[in-house]
């Protein structure tokens, strides 16, 4: 059997919650807003992989401490 790696989990405000999902390697998030999908994935391999995406057009990908630096404003999205 393969080892858990991550798990995961999903809350609305409709009092709905997943939760324990368990993956070895990788897990996504969809989210549909009328047309649009907004993902998010996080990848375990080797180093922490971040994804996200917003439409076709709109992405950024990296490591974990690379989003962590984004968000905080130290680095600037290519």
């Amino acid at each position: 059997m393969t080892e858990i790696r991550m798990t995961g989990e999903l809350r609305t405000d409709f009092d709905c919650e997943v939760s324990g999902v368990p993956a070895a390697r990788w897990g996504e998030a969809v989210f549909k807003v009328g047309d649009e999908e907004i993902v998010i994935e996080v990848s375990v391999e080797k180093d922490v992989i971040v994804a996200i995406m917003a439409g076709d057009e709109a992405a950024w990908k990296g490591t974990l401490e690379g989003l962590k630096q984004l968000l905080k404003g130290e680095i600037k999205a290519r």
